[in-house]
């Protein structure tokens, strides 16, 4: 079974983080948070979520490697020496590493996404050196997977499922329904 590790700085932005985690895990894929400390996690908008798991070497049997945003979640992520080892080691072992808004900048500080296209939060263009810089919501590049910002969760989190092998049409259709007020 496919598995995805979702990284929980302090500051990461609840919507994207929260998001990827539910539509993954309705999907059926293995979807855990990983925080760097015991107990609970402050959100940008302060809200406390407790992760799954500790960060540490478990997450190098995972497939997919998600870094979200938020103020100051992506440069916590992208300060941590830690983190950057871990994407790199997800990047020489041919294994998905998920980026989106703020957390996009570690990818460029790990040296993962020269000469690859990717996407990041408005005006991010110049913060992702050695990308190919798209303004399209979500980008796939070989083993890289980057999208926007808050707005976006949902297509990136439906694009990591599908290059997992699931195939999210009806799960889209689904909850299109319900959101549209659907029975």
């Amino acid at each position: 079974m496919r598995k995805v590790a979702v990284l929980m700085a302090e500051g990461f932005e609840e919507s994207e983080t929260l998001t990827i985690v539910d539509i993954l895990r309705r999907a059926g894929i293995t979807c855990d948070t990983f925080g760097f400390k015991d107990g609970f996690i402050k959100g940008m908008h302060h809200i406390y979520v407790k992760a799954d798991r500790l960060f540490g070497d478990a997450i190098k049997e995972y497939d997919v490697l998600v870094l979200p945003g938020g103020r100051p979640g992506g440069a916590n992520l992208k300060g941590n020496p830690d983190v950057i080892e871990m994407v790199r080691y997800f990047d020489s072992h041919n294994k998905y590493v998920a980026a989106m808004c703020s957390g996009t900048i570690v990818l460029s500080d790990a040296g993962v996404i020269d000469g690859k296209q990717v996407t990041g939060y408005t005006g991010y263009a110049e913060k992702l050196k050695g990308g190919i810089f798209k303004e399209d919501v979500v980008v796939f590049d070989q083993n890289i997977i980057t999208s926007q910002g808050p707005a976006t969760p949902f297509p990136f989190a439906y694009k990591i499922a599908e290059v997992l092998g699931k195939d999210v049409s009806q799960m889209k259709e689904k909850m299109l329904y319900n959101f549209a007020g659907g029975k």
